[in-house]
């Protein structure tokens, strides 16, 4: 089941909102109704202030998108989430000035909107800053002067939050640059998601103390984003220089398009592959993917007769055999895919790239980086 909805897209970046964004309109129409007092109408107004808080995330992570299109980084979507928002790129540039800009856009625009949400109090002789205490007063009661406020230090709060130097903040990939100036990227990667950590143990140790389990939460998700960052800069640098090419399955089982689903239920048990690319009918062209988890829903809701092409995936990514082994991982991460077609020059099947293989190269890297494969 796809958990996202598309909402638009903004120069080839599709705009999604995952179906668990719903829960925070609820927690917020619950909250602002109780605090204020004012029933279905502070519930509406709650809302309000709540999209609008996101459409500030939203002109974060575009931010970071425009700015990665700038040096040719493939976007694939921005996804809101209750947590904020995420947007799905194909890598990160190494170069530390360009990872730099990148990092930097997305809390650059949110002071931008704080200052302009400043300016519309001045016009509107509304102050957009006040005192906490003001702040915490107006929330209680239903008005667009406090609804002013309330997103111009959300803003603030926004923009300073993602400078904390800790993965998957914008921080920590500021400070991963200004390290990768000075050493190699790798290294800096590693120093960056311990200093990240070291944040999380402390913001986890005062949530804990303060009781405050939101931010022990948020602590979690950093220990856990500075770790995977840390891991996948390791996997990438003992890849090295391997390509696609050294490591893919040649001459992978495949389907037609007229194939029975009961031919890919045979191949999956008498061979160990269980993603099999589906050929054009007459040609080496790929027409989609079908892969372990779009079979058993094949054979569930269509039947073992049932056509391959009625079963495979057709919005897939490809890769050529000289493409950086690393670079295809990100693919399948971004694409949520274990396996990827190995294309020629003239867009025919050369061979499959799965996870197994990519991790079977990565444990002969680890224990030594002279031992490839030659493709041939």
């Amino acid at each position: 089941m796809n958990w996202s909805l598309k909402l638009l897209k903004v120069k080839g970046i599709d705009i999604k909102v995952h179906l668990t964004f719903v829960l925070i309109l609820i927690w917020a129409a619950y909250r602002w109704s109780v605090n204020t007092g004012e029933g279905v109408q502070g519930a509406i107004f709650g809302i309000v202030a709540t999209l609008l808080l996101f459409l500030s995330v939203t002109l974060h992570e575009l931010s970071h998108s425009f700015q990665a299109l700038k040096y040719g980084v493939k976007v694939r979507d921005i996804t809101l989430m209750p947590m904020g928002g995420l947007a799905q790129m194909e890598s990160i540039p190494e170069d530390p000035h360009k990872e730099l800009r990148i990092a930097l856009a997305g809390p650059l625009v949110n002071f931008g909107i704080a200052a302009l949400l400043i300016g519309v109090g001045v016009l509107l002789d509304v102050h957009a800053l006040i005192s906490l205490e003001e702040l915490q007063a107006s929330l209680g009661s239903v008005s667009w002067s406090g609804l002013l406020a309330y997103l111009t230090y959300a803003n603030l709060i926004l923009g300073l939050f993602n400078l904390i130097p800790a993965f998957p903040m914008d921080g920590g990939r500021i400070l991963r640059a200004l390290l990768a100036k000075k050493m190699d990227h790798a290294k800096a990667t590693k120093i960056a998601a311990q200093v990240g950590q070291g944040f999380a143990l402390l913001m986890g140790l005062w949530g804990f103390m303060s009781g405050s389990w939101t931010l022990v939460l948020i602590a979690v998700f950093v220990w856990m984003g500075a770790g995977q960052e840390s891991q996948g800069a390791q996997v990438k640098h003992t890849l090295g220089g391997t390509t696609v090419g050294q490591a893919m399955t040649r001459s992978p089982h495949t389907l037609r398009v007229n194939d029975s689903l009961s031919k890919a239920v045979e191949l999956t048990l008498s061979t160990s592959q269980s993603d099999f690319p589906v050929l054009e009918w007459g040609s080496n062209r790929v027409a989609g993917l079908i892969g372990e988890v779009d079979l058993l829903r094949g054979l569930q809701s269509l039947g073992e007769n049932a056509a391959a092409r009625e079963a495979m995936r057709t919005n897939i990514n490809f890769v050529s055999r000289d493409e950086p082994l690393h670079a295809a991982q990100q693919k399948m991460l971004t694409g949520r895919t274990r396996a990827l077609p190995v294309l020629n020059a003239e867009g025919e099947l050369i061979g499959l790239l799965t996870a197994d293989d990519i991790n079977e190269a990565y444990r002969l890297m680890a224990v030594n980086p002279k031992l490839a494969v030659n493709a041939r």
